[in-house]
């Protein structure tokens, strides 16, 4: 499996810390940025950076931190194809993968401290889809979302 990561200077620190936990368990990672705690990046230039490399395949799942993770959300799910969730507890977690399908999960640095993020990432990465009653609701998205893509 291959993971894009991104964060803001607010999160800097703890990307750092899921970064290297993934690479301890041999998962590539395709890092975004930001490159340092004191470079000041606005956060949907990294989060479209990230989201991007999911839409287009060339990483299967990504993960975004800023100091709330909202934001990071907000931004990648202007990609088209792109469902990204906040991911702060247990099961908001398991469910933004087995019913919403996301290929993104954020999470805040200001909200939540290393161990649980190392946790949260544990889950969302072993979780998958489950289809069922949700697909139509992942489908209908997808449809809401094509209407509204220009076709210039």
């Amino acid at each position: 499996m291959k993971l894009s990561i991104g964060c803001d200077e607010a999160a800097f620190t703890l990307k750092e810390i899921i970064k290297q936990y993934l690479e301890e368990k041999g998962i590539d990672i395709e890092d975004f940025g930001t490159y340092g705690a004191d470079e000041k990046i606005l956060y949907p230039d990294v989060a479209v950076k990230v989201a991007q490399s999911v839409s287009e395949g060339e990483c299967e799942r990504g993960i975004l931190l800023c100091g709330t993770g909202i934001g990071m959300a907000m931004s990648a799910n202007k990609v088209p194809g792109i469902r990204a969730a906040v991911c702060h507890d247990i099961y908001s977690t398991e469910r933004s993968r087995k019913s919403n399908n996301a290929q993104i999960m954020c999470m805040g640095a200001r909200i939540i401290a290393p161990e649980l993020a190392k946790l949260l990432v544990d889950t969302w990465l072993n979780c998958e889809f489950e289809g069922g009653g949700s697909q139509d609701k992942v489908d209908k998205m997808a449809e809401y979302e094509q209407s509204f893509i220009c076709k210039c």
